[in-house]
C-alpha cells in the first residue's frame, strides 16, 4: 500500500467521536497491516459509513445488514475487548 493511500486511511479513521476516533485508529495501527487485502477494502467501505451506525455497530447496539462489514466490525469489537483484558 502507498504512504499516499495509508495516510488517507488514517486520516479517515479521524471521527467525530473520540471513541471512534480510538477504536479505528487502534486497530489501523494494530491490525489493518495483517488483513488480507479483501478484508482491508471492507474496512475502507466502512470507513464511508456516518460516525452514528459505526458507534451503534461498534458498541453492540445494532448489527450491520452488510455481512461483509459485521465480519470487520467484529473483528474490531474483538481487538478492543483484547486491549481491555490485557
Amino acid at each position: 500500500m502507498e504512504p499516499e493511500q495509508f495516510s488517507r486511511i488514517v486520516w479517515a479513521c479521524r471521527r467525530g467521536m473520540l471513541e471512534l476516533d480510538v477504536l479505528l485508529g487502534n486497530f489501523l495501527k494494530e491490525v489493518f497491516v495483517s488483513l488480507p487485502i479483501n478484508e482491508k477494502n471492507i474496512f475502507i467501505q466502512i470507513l464511508n459509513e456516518n460516525d452514528q451506525d459505526l458507534f451503534n455497530w461498534l458498541m453492540k447496539k445494532e448489527e450491520p445488514t452488510n455481512p461483509h462489514f459485521l465480519l470487520i466490525i467484529k473483528k474490531i469489537r474483538h481487538h478492543a475487548d483484547y486491549r481491555h483484558s490485557a
